[in-house]
């Protein structure tokens, strides 16, 4: 049984070291794209998990006192984020346009939920170091090992709502695809597993029995499976999806993929307001946007007919439009009106001004104010 246990924890070591790597191959590749830095962090978050139970397994790792203390607090087993990185990365995947918002944040902050035990564990040393607590590991010790026990509920109840939320996303869009419909339907195999485990695991009559005869290889081991599965087809389909990037950079842009990156582009523009930065050029508008500096360039030429400044330009003179119409600027110039809009020149703002509206901005200004007199 030795034997077989170790050979069981050889698999999860390797599983997790493929993980590792692949997800930072996924991560700082030169091309990498959102959706590839998503699938990055949830392989990785997936084999630092697995890592994990092969540490404690590990006879070195039960001789270490300095590493057993440390490991109570550097957070190994975070799997609330897992669920939330599935769904987005079907998102980003399957749609080029797709931006992550700052509101998307919130559903990474359950997250809480797995550092509870090492936040206790910082707690209680605090309050040793202090001398604000007595010191008594038990009571301690035990809320942490009663907490990573039901903790799991939360873990998997988010997980499979997530897959639940990706699924219902992937029959509603119209192209299929299969990659996404696979990762759904794997992920979904190992919640069931995990389910079947997971319901005596919370039954405390049964809980310790269960560790003691099986430990959590029936978890980890198809999870290890995940992980190998996920490393592999993922970074051949990562690599494949980069190709057919480079593909589509080197070759004029088809209408659906141009529409989708000028709406992209019209969501940054109209949520982060770059173009108020005088400095925006190119490159700082693919950081932006996440879309290449060619592309962006080949996108505007061709499907917009705009150069890079005339589309920065006509945000910052729609703007300008706005506020002198309004009764909260009487007291600013137009200069200072052009200045607070990004264009960095008095010249620049009048041509780029006169371009756009085809008058410049005293004649706009007079002859809307001249409308607005009659109107009332």
């Amino acid at each position: 049984m030795k034997v077989f246990s170790g050979f069981l924890e050889t698999l999860i070591l390797l599983g997790s070291l493929q993980g590792f790597i692949i997800s930072v191959v996924l991560f700082l590749s030169k091309n990498s794209r959102q959706s590839n830095r998503i699938l990055a962090v949830l392989i990785f978050l997936m084999s630092l998990a697995s890592f994990n139970l092969y540490m404690t397994g590990s006879t070195w790792y039960g001789h270490s006192p300095i590493i057993i203390f440390l490991s109570n607090f550097i957070p190994m087993i975070i799997i609330m984020p897992m669920g939330p990185l599935i769904y987005f990365y079907v998102r980003s995947f399957s749609d080029p346009a797709f931006l992550f918002k700052r509101k998307y944040r919130i559903h990474f902050y359950p997250v809480l939920i797995d550092l509870v035990p090492y936040l206790t564990a910082l707690f209680y040393v605090a309050g040793l170091i202090f001398k604000f607590l007595p010191k008594n590991d038990a009571p301690w010790g035990l809320f942490i090992d009663q907490y990573d026990v039901y903790s799991d509920i939360p873990r998997w109840l988010s997980i499979s709502i997530y897959l639940w939320v990706a699924n219902k996303y992937l029959k509603s869009h119209s192209q299929p695809i299969p990659w996404l419909k696979q990762l759904v339907r794997m992920f979904t195999a190992f919640q069931v597993i995990w389910l079947c485990y997971l319901i005596p695991y919370v039954i405390p009559r049964f809980s310790n029995r269960l560790l003691n005869f099986f430990d959590w290889y029936p978890v980890y081991l198809p999870m290890t499976i995940l992980i190998y599965w996920l490393g592999i087809k993922g970074y051949i389909v990562s690599q494949a999806q980069n190709e057919n990037h480079r593909n589509r950079k080197s070759s004029p842009l088809d209408r659906q993929l141009s529409e989708a990156l000028v709406e992209r582009l019209k969501k940054v523009m109209e949520e982060e307001k770059p173009w108020m930065d005088p400095a925006l050029n190119l490159s700082m508008l693919s950081t932006h946007t996440g879309i290449p500096a060619k592309t962006i360039s080949a996108v505007l030429n061709q499907h917009l007919n705009k150069s890079f400044n005339e589309f920065i330009n006509t945000y910052r003179i729609a703007a300008i439009k706005s506020r002198l119409l309004s009764s909260n600027n009487k007291n600013l110039t137009i200069a200072g009106l052009a200045y607070e809009c990004g264009f960095n020149s008095q010249p620049t703002f009048q041509r780029a001004f006169k371009n756009i509206q085809g008058e410049s901005p005293s004649e706009f200004l007079l002859k809307n104010t001249d409308s607005v007199k009659e109107s009332a």
